[in-house]
């Protein structure tokens, strides 16, 4: 999500699973600058992401959410969780919880994904929109691929269950570059 979504009656939009999600749709969300989900400073590779979500209107996609399986390693056991990412929501029609209902058609489809969890990060003031809509804080440090090696995420970690509702435990480390 790219700045704060403050809680709002939902329009009578719905959220589908795109086939496809392109730049030039990222572009109709979010316009096209330089670095529109603010995380061009932490100097990471994300990785895209497999399945997505939308919402438009009039034609126009405004929202998007996208998902991806990961290898992580919790403790010492290792899983895999739902990755999400790519969470937009357009300037124009901010407020109006679509971030809540693109994300609740997302983690839908997550929950037949087989993993018993989803994470996601985010930019530190966007916590506390994500926590009004269900996702809870990991409060430790996550260490993700990187081309040089492992290194600790820099932005905020949030988790929500899939299946199970307690987070497993012990340090994470996802084996992969994030979402």
């Amino acid at each position: 999500m790219t700045d704060h979504e403050a809680p709002s009656t939902a329009l009578p939009l719905k959220a589908v699973q795109l086939p496809s999600y392109t730049r030039t749709e990222q572009v109709e969300i979010l316009g096209d600058g330089e670095d529109p989900f603010g995380v061009a400073d932490t100097g990471l590779t994300w990785l895209p992401k497999d399945v997505h979500f939308g919402i438009r209107l009039d034609g126009r996609l405004v929202a998007h959410a996208g998902l991806l399986r990961l290898p992580v390693t919790v403790g010492d056991v290792d899983t895999e969780l739902v990755g999400v990412g790519g969470v937009a929501v357009a300037p124009d029609v901010r407020g109006r919880g679509l971030a809540r209902q693109v994300l609740s058609a997302a983690l839908d489809h997550a929950r037949t994904m087989g993993p018993l969890h989803a994470l996601l990060f985010c930019r530190p003031p966007l916590a506390a929109l994500y926590g009004h809509i269900g996702w809870r804080p990991l409060d430790q440090d996550v260490r993700v691929e990187q081309h040089a090696g492992p290194v600790v995420m820099p932005l905020r970690t949030m988790w929500t269950p899939l299946h199970e509702d307690d987070w497993p435990g012990g340090s994470l480390r996802l084996r992969s570059f994030p979402m």
